[in-house]
């Protein structure tokens, strides 16, 4: 009986694992999600507050500001997301990485110049 019960308790260890990777998995899940959505509003705040500075916001402008800002409080208090929102994406929004949208169509990664859309030597 000793083998058996040496496969149990395998079986066992290898269950909890199974279960401590899922819930791991779950959490970087929901960061990412959560990510996600706060640079969604983030790009959201930064083309409302661009359209009400250039003066082509309307009538709903400010509240809408005041919205976004709201919201992404509550999601930085929620997920803590106040140092790694500030760090990665600058002003224009995109992905650094893979030279996603940007104010001027340059690419960080590249060395592109985000306000001309000319690349630097």
């Amino acid at each position: 009986m000793g083998l058996m019960d040496k496969v149990r308790a395998q079986g066992t260890q290898l269950a909890q694992r199974a279960q401590e990777t899922a819930r791991e998995g779950k959490v970087k899940l929901d960061q990412a999600q959560a990510k996600r959505r706060a640079d969604a509003m983030f790009r959201d705040l930064g083309a409302t507050v661009y359209a009400e500075r250039t003066g082509r916001g309307n009538s709903d402008t400010k509240d809408k500001i005041d919205r976004l800002v709201d919201a992404l409080s509550r999601q930085e208090a929620e997920q803590g997301l106040g140092d790694q929102a500030g760090s990665g994406d600058q002003a224009g929004g995109g992905d650094q990485a893979s030279g996603g949208d940007q104010a001027g169509g340059g690419d960080r990664a590249s060395g592109g110049d985000r306000a001309s859309g000319h690349s630097t030597p």
